[in-house]
C-alpha cells in the first residue's frame, strides 16, 4: 500500500512539473513536437531514476558514514552529469534521429533542476505515509525516482500534445508561441490539483 501511495503521490500529487515547479526550461523548450516530448522524457525518466539510485547508495555508504555530507549538492551534480554522458553516447550510437531531434537538450538534463532536485530530496526529506514520517529507503526511494520521472513525462507529452493541437487553431496574436504556452500549463496545474485529494 506504501508504494501506491508513494506512485500516486509522485505522479498525480506533487507533480516535479505541475507542483513543484522543477524542470521548467527544457519542458517548454522540447515539448513542441510529441516525439521530441517522448524521447526527452524516456531520457529523463532514465536519468531520474539511476541518478537517484546511484546517489542514495553514496551518501548511504560514503558521504554519511565519512561525515561528508556537506559535499552532497557536488558530488550529485558529478553523478547526474557522468550519466548524462553515458545517455547522450547510447543515444548516439542507439537512435540518431532522436540524438539530433534533442538537440542542446540532451546535455540540459545534466543541469536539468528535476534531476538534482529528486536525489536531493530522497536524502534529505522526510516522507510521511500512514500516519508516521520516514526516510525512505532504497527501494522507496527508486520507486519515488521513477514515479516522479514518469509524472514528468506525463505532464510533457499532455503538453506537447496541446501544444500541437494549439498550432493549428487560430490564437489571438498576443498570445501565440509561448503566452498561450503558459496559460496551458496553468490550466493543466490546476488540473492536476484536482488529485490532491487522493493521497
Amino acid at each position: 500500500m506504501e508504494y501506491l501511495l508513494i506512485i500516486i503521490s509522485a505522479i498525480f500529487v506533487n507533480n516535479i512539473l505541475l507542483a513543484q515547479f522543477l524542470g521548467i526550461c527544457p519542458f517548454l523548450g522540447v515539448s513542441n513536437k510529441l516525439s521530441t516530448a517522448t524521447g526527452m522524457s524516456g531520457a529523463v525518466c532514465f536519468v531520474i531514476t539511476l541518478a537517484t539510485v546511484v546517489t542514495y547508495l553514496l551518501n548511504t555508504y560514503v558521504l554519511v558514514p565519512l561525515g561528508l555530507t556537506f559535499l552532497q549538492t557536488i558530488s550529485f551534480i558529478l553523478v547526474i552529469a557522468a550519466l548524462v554522458q553515458m545517455v547522450e553516447i547510447v543515444l548516439k550510437k542507439v537512435s540518431p534521429g532522436l540524438y539530433q531531434a534533442l538537440g542542446i537538450f540532451l546535455p540540459l538534463i545534466t543541469t536539468n533542476c528535476a534531476v538534482l532536485g529528486v536525489a536531493l530530496t530522497v536524502v534529505t526529506k522526510e516522507f510521511a505515509f500512514g500516519g508516521s514520517a520516514h526516510m525512505l529507503n532504497l527501494a522507496e526511494s527508486t520507486v519515488y525516482a521513477l514515479a516522479t520521472s514518469i509524472g514528468y513525462g506525463l505532464a510533457m507529452i499532455l503538453f506537447a500534445g496541446l501544444r500541437e493541437q494549439l498550432a493549428g487553431n487560430d490564437v489571438p496574436k498576443p498570445f501565440k508561441g509561448l503566452p498561450i504556452a503558459l496559460i496551458t500549463v496553468s490550466v493543466m496545474a490546476m488540473a492536476f490539483l484536482g488529485f490532491s485529494g487522493m493521497v
